[in-house]
């Protein structure tokens, strides 16, 4: 017999399906002319690839793309990513990348290149670090990049950029009546932008993995975020000046969560590491970028009132998903499970299956007596089911290098490594990004709340 529902359990019910509605109401009326992105392997398409896939490149070999394309299409993960998502829920194709001679960026263009960093390469010089640096692609050129392709994005026939001539350099009438079809043209490209949605960034994660993987420590990296933030700040200046509107910045990822960083920095000291599992100084380090970058964009805010810029939580997304993997659909928890006299298995739990079954196994003290080993790889106890340890740290495509199926020297797409059997079931995708299903509900915190303030998707 089912179970009566309360007025008040109603009433609830009532409320989320009138505040989705909104949603659906909000999406179907928020249109864009195109999305713009700028980053690094995060968010790339497909910049190193314009001139086809240098072999020597890991992403560019299978098994990268498998999931959704069903080849490597020099996106770092199994198949879509974050910009991938957005510009479908938008109605847009996916974005071309920018380097790319034959694109049409009418409909948006991505400027992220992996390896990308927010300081110039005179920064990294500067610190010692040059060879830390494989590709120049910081946000200066970046922006250089779209001021280039400005023409094609706002479809003006003369092939105006967005750069207006100073006064001083105008001293004749013809200059001038130039001037005036130029100015006139710039208008029409800034209003085709501010209809446009802009993902600036993530930055900054490739400035610290240069510093940290160079010898420099968590802390001696902090004191160049002051530095960092300011160049993203100023960035999303420029894109506003030309005409943008609506613009996410990102923060950084809990890079102490990561398979790479938990395999070349791991410790035997538990104090080390936070409640579950990840190393807590690198954390510190992102955290203390993300709360810089958001004091940053809440002035920028305040500076300009006409523009919406939004800080989009890529933190607070990933960690959610470690702290909590069985609250994602496609995410589960698995355990090996060793005992004296009745061998060994494996069990998994998803949301939905085997849940009663198996808390009613890992809570029986006969069956307990007989365990005489646990493996995983980030084992904690919870209060629910006691004995039951999470691999969200292992990565899916690996050569079974360690812990977290990482080994820096047989990376994924390197000779002997290859994919587990379901990506969407991993957090991780190759020890260093993250794979579609993960993108996907990043995505969807962004678009929704509660990891975009504010929401990408407004009334």
């Amino acid at each position: 017999m089912g179970r009566q529902s309360s007025p008040a359990a109603a009433a609830r019910r009532m409320v989320v399906v009138v505040c989705a509605a909104m949603v659906v109401v909000a999406a179907a009326a928020q249109k864009y002319n195109a999305v713009y992105n700028f980053g690094d392997s995060i968010t790339d398409t497909g910049n190193l690839c314009t001139n086809g896939k240098p072999s020597q490149i890991t992403f560019t070999q299978p098994p990268y793309g498998e999931t959704y394309f069903g080849s490597p299409t020099c996106r770092c993960s199994d198949g879509r990513v974050v910009v991938d998502f957005l510009a479908s829920k938008f109605g847009l194709p996916f974005l071309p990348p920018s380097k790319s001679t034959s694109a049409d960026f009418k409909k948006g263009a991505n400027m992220a290149i992996t390896g990308a960093t927010a300081m110039d390469a005179n920064f990294f010089r500067s610190l010692g670090l040059s060879d830390k640096i494989w590709n120049n692609g910081p946000i200066s050129f970046q922006i250089q990049w779209f001021q280039q392709i400005s023409s094609s994005v706002c479809g003006q026939s003369n092939n105006h950029s967005l750069t207006v001539l100073p006064p001083t350099q105008i001293s004749k009438i013809s200059d001038r009546v130039n001037s005036i079809r130029l100015g006139l043209a710039v208008s029409d490209c800034k209003s085709y932008l501010a209809n446009s949605l802009f993902v600036f960034g993530e930055f900054g994660g490739n400035d610290y993995n240069a510093m940290l993987f160079g010898g420099y420590s968590a802390d001696q990296a902090s004191t160049y975020t002051p530095q960092i933030v300011d160049t993203i700040s100023n960035g999303v200046e420029k894109l506003i000046a030309m005409g943008a509107v609506d613009v996410v910045v990102p923060g950084v990822l809990p890079i102490g969560c990561f398979p790479i960083y938990l395999t070349i920095y791991g410790t035997s000291s538990s104090s080390d590491y936070d409640s579950l599992g990840c190393l807590k100084k690198f954390n510190d380090l992102s955290t203390n970028h993300n709360n810089q970058l958001k004091t940053k964009i809440s002035a920028l805010q305040s500076k300009y009132k006409s523009a919406r810029i939004m800080y989009a939580d890529f933190y607070s997304g990933v960690y959610d998903m470690v702290r909590n993997p069985s609250n994602y659909g496609t995410f589960f928890t698995h355990t090996t499970i060793h005992t004296q006299n009745k061998g060994s298995f494996g069990i998994t739990l998803t949301p939905n299956s085997n849940l009663f079954r198996a808390e009613a196994m890992l809570n029986d003290r006969d069956f307990f007596s007989e365990v005489s080993r646990v493996d995983s790889y980030c084992y904690r106890r919870t209060k629910d089911y006691p004995y039951v340890a999470t691999t969200v740290f292992e990565t899916c495509c690996g050569s079974g290098g360690g812990k977290f199926n990482y080994n820096n020297n047989a990376r994924c797409g390197m000779s002997g490594a290859s994919a587990c059997s379901n990506p969407a079931s991993h957090l991780s995708w190759d020890g260093i990004h993250l794979t579609e299903a993960a993108y996907k509900q990043i995505t969807d915190g962004w678009l929704n709340g509660p990891y975009c303030s504010p929401a990408i998707l407004h009334s």
